[in-house]
């Protein structure tokens, strides 16, 4: 019996074989791709385990009575009633996706031939999720918002300086910055700096300006 026949048959081993392809991608697309640019531990944990119920939901519901869009629609309403009050970004809930769908693929598709169409497959995911997160690494700036005593420097002339002072106060290299508003009766204003995080994003962070 020849690797890609063992595959596609519906037994114990096969599943295992399968389930051992879908924790590899999984790896690569969590633990070396998602952390190495978020360093989000908090969700390594949960993608893992989404990926693995998926994957084990999805190969045994030819067990039980039940469609495959009835069992994953339940799996996404417990999913947004369990993450709703979870602060995750829009590029957290794409990566939700594409552990899920990723594991569906792996437990589903039966793509000619076997052993190359799943290799084909889960590259063209994890090579396009590697081009993305290196291509807007690249560009992406985070911000913190800054509360600003100094009104002169927000003179246009004194954009320099302007950018200077700030990136002095928050020990980050402000590339660029917006005034969103400016409080005369306290003499104050508040900022978004916007710097590049090559580690952790510091987003909804403030800091109070002060002279020195």
């Amino acid at each position: 019996m020849s690797f890609e026949t063992l595959a596609l048959e519906d037994t114990l081993l096969s599943i295992l074989i399968r389930f051992g392809v879908n924790m590899t991608v999984i790896f690569v697309l969590i633990r070396l791709i998602y952390y190495r640019f978020t360093r989000k531990e908090e969700y390594v944990f949960s993608f893992f385990m989404i990926g693995i119920i998926i994957f084990l939901l999805c190969s045994l519901l030819e067990t039980v009575n039940i469609q495959l869009g009835m069992a994953l629609g339940l799996f996404a309403i417990f999913a947004i009633l369990r993450f709703r009050t979870v602060n995750f970004s829009a590029k957290d809930m794409t990566y939700i996706f594409t552990v899920i769908g990723v594991s569906v693929i792996n437990s589903q598709a039966n793509i000619p031939p076997p052993v190359i169409g799943a290799i084909v497959i889960n590259s063209i995911i994890i090579i396009t999720a590697i081009i993305l997160e290196v291509f807007l690494n690249k560009r992406t700036l985070s911000t913190v918002t800054i509360i600003f005593n100094k009104l002169d420097l927000l003179q246009p002339q004194y954009r320099k300086e302007l950018l200077k002072e700030l990136s002095r106060q928050t020990g980050q290299e402000i590339k660029k910055v917006t005034i969103r508003r400016i409080d005369l009766n306290k003499g104050n204003a508040e900022l978004e700096g916007f710097f590049k995080d090559h580690i952790n994003s510091d987003k909804g962070k403030t800091i109070l300006s002060k002279d020195f």
